[in-house]
């Protein structure tokens, strides 16, 4: 009978308490995105007893080369109209950069720019510095808040420009319910300092269902509410349904 040296010994050890896999070598990481852009567009027209023309186009532009620093950017835009009356005006656009603190955690600065007909806001302007935080982030789903202060500029029809400091909180969600299914959900709020009552919440969830590679078709439904309009003629509730074709840049 062969004598089992003690070199062998502790080899066949290692083999039998460390786990299967744990010797092997680390999966690479896969690259950085880097400019990640999609943009869609969407049209209604209905004629006979009513003559109706709704559009929407809406754009997300992302940057992320790996490094510390990464670039987001999207837009909305909505108009209609229903026998030659104007029945919906609305333009929102929102720049971001972010600035990685940990794989988790960045710091960034933003820009909200909000013009709405029927809310009547001429513009709305936030710069905004704050802090975001990803509490979920996998192969499948991400979930993450955000939270900051700046100021806010307003100006409405005949009225004059409205000058606060302002306080932000949101919060975005994403989950791949199958390989060409996506939902995504977003919320957003921003509170004026000299009067938290006067505030504008902002509230969309959608889903897009892959056609190819390189295309979607998506449903999403958009709620914006002004606690506070500024004229007593406008409503404080607006929502929207919006059917629209997604193609994505990679």
């Amino acid at each position: 009978m062969k004598t089992l040296t003690f070199p062998a010994f502790l080899t066949m050890l290692y083999l039998v308490t460390i786990p299967e896999g744990a010797h092997a070598q680390p999966a690479t990481p896969p690259p950085p995105p880097g400019w990640v852009a999609s943009a869609s567009a969407g049209l209604a027209l209905t004629s006979g007893n009513s003559d109706t023309s709704t559009v929407n186009a809406a754009y997300e532009l992302k940057r992320d080369t790996g490094g510390v620093i990464v670039l987001k950017s999207n837009g909305l835009l909505v108009y209609g109209k229903s026998q030659d009356v104007l029945t919906n005006d609305r333009l929102a656009l929102d720049g971001r950069v972010e600035r990685k603190l940990s794989t988790r955690t960045s710091l960034f600065g933003q820009t909200q720019y909000l013009r709405d007909s029927f809310k009547a806001i001429d513009y709305l302007v936030s710069p905004t510095i704050g802090l975001t935080r990803m509490l979920v982030k996998d192969d499948r789903t991400e979930l993450g808040v955000d939270a900051a202060v700046g100021v806010v500029w307003e100006q409405n029809p005949g009225l004059e420009l409205q000058t606060d400091g302002a306080v932000t909180a949101g919060q975005q969600f994403a989950r791949k319910l199958t390989a060409t299914t996506e939902l995504k959900e977003k919320a957003a709020a921003l509170w004026k300092m000299d009067d938290f009552g006067d505030a504008l919440y902002q509230f969309g969830i959608g889903v897009a269902a892959s056609i190819t590679a390189a295309t979607q078709m998506k449903v999403e439904f958009l709620d914006t509410y002004k606690a506070k309009p500024p004229l007593s003629t406008v409503k404080k509730n607006d929502i929207a349904v919006l059917v629209s074709f997604v193609y994505k840049l990679e």
